[in-house]
Order: C-alpha cells, then sequence, then structure tokens
C-alpha cells in the first residue's frame, strides 16, 4: 500500500499573502477581534476557457461575417423577425432564414450611453440604436456609429442607415454596426 503524504506539497503560483491581522494574544477576549475586523479582500485574475455553441443561431454569425445580415420569417404568417428566431413567437413554426443586407433600414429609437460593460467602456459615450427594415416587423438592437453621441438630436430618428460590418469577425453581434446611410 502506498504511503499517503503527510502534507500537502507547496508550490509556487496563487497568492502570497503578508501579514493577515489575528490576535496572538492567549486571553479568550482576543478573539472578539474578529468581529469587528474588517473583510479581507483579495484581487485576483480570473480566466475561463468556454466552450459553446450559437446552436440554431450559427447561420446568423456566419452570414454576419460574410458581410451579410440575415432575419428569420415564419414561412406562412410572414411575420419577420429582425433579431433571430427559430420558431415563431405566436405559432410556435420554424422559421425561416431571409437575407435584408439590402433592404432599407430606418433608426426607430436610440439611446445615448455613458456606461457600458468592461468591453465598451473605453469607448463611452457610444450610441445604441434600434433599427428598423422594411418588411421586417421587429427591430435590431445595434451600435450606430459616425454620429457624434455628444451632439444627439431627435433628428436622427428615421434616419436612413446602413449595415457595416467588422473586417475581422469575432463572431459577435458587435460584429454588425450601423452608420448614416450614404447619400
Amino acid at each position: 500500500m502506498a504511503k499517503l503524504p503527510d502534507r500537502r506539497p507547496e508550490t509556487l503560483g496563487g497568492y502570497i499573502v503578508h501579514g493577515v491581522p489575528f490576535p496572538v494574544e492567549t486571553d479568550p477576549d482576543a478573539l472578539a477581534f474578529l468581529k469587528r475586523m474588517a473583510p479581507l479582500q483579495i484581487e485576483q485574475e480570473y480566466s475561463i476557457t468556454y466552450l459553446h455553441s450559437y446552436g440554431q443561431d450559427s447561420p446568423w454569425f456566419a452570414a454576419a461575417s460574410n458581410k451579410k445580415l440575415l432575419a428569420t420569417r415564419d414561412p406562412e404568417s410572414g411575420y419577420t423577425y429582425a433579431t433571430p428566431r427559430g420558431h415563431d413567437m405566436y405559432s410556435g413554426r420554424e422559421t425561416e432564414w431571409i437575407d435584408i443586407s439590402d433592404r432599407k433600414a430606418y433608426i426607430h429609437a436610440f439611446t445615448v450611453c455613458h456606461f457600458g460593460s468592461e468591453e465598451f467602456l473605453p469607448e463611452t459615450p457610444f450610441v445604441l440604436a434600434l433599427i428598423e427594415f422594411e418588411g421586417v416587423n421587429t427591430l435590431f438592437l445595434s451600435r450606430l456609429l459616425g454620429v457624434d453621441p455628444q451632439e444627439a438630436t431627435l433628428d436622427w430618428i428615421g434616419m436612413e442607415v446602413q449595415p457595416r460590418f467588422l473586417r475581422n469577425s469575432k463572431l459577435k453581434p458587435t460584429d454588425v454596426y450601423f452608420v448614416p446611410a450614404e447619400s
């Protein structure tokens, strides 16, 4: 029978901690200090590799990486979703993919974001817009570039816009964004 180690081996890496407060007195009341002690705070890098699938939305990401914008449509009713859905929300029928890359698109509504997630924080302020496509029943949320967020105006509502795509796809929803249409 193999001898089990009586200690866990020490390794390099992880945390090196110095001077964590703890009472050294043998007085039983010395542990009362622990109730008044400030919480320990640890800052650490955290990294994880996450394997995920876009599942039934995979065609949308494949299209965006090829500079195309897809939507889905209920083949019976014609109800069309700018943000793809695998099944119609009313009938439950499976939807079909359609290309809306060349359809006219307009600003339906927008907001200027002065705070964002870690990825977008360096880019604040930025404009998020709900995009309305001709012949599409729902709206598409995307970034609006080519306008000054500090000069936001209601005149942008109804402005014609065009999709643009990142040159090097990251296979993320942010691979597509919109700019004012060229006259």
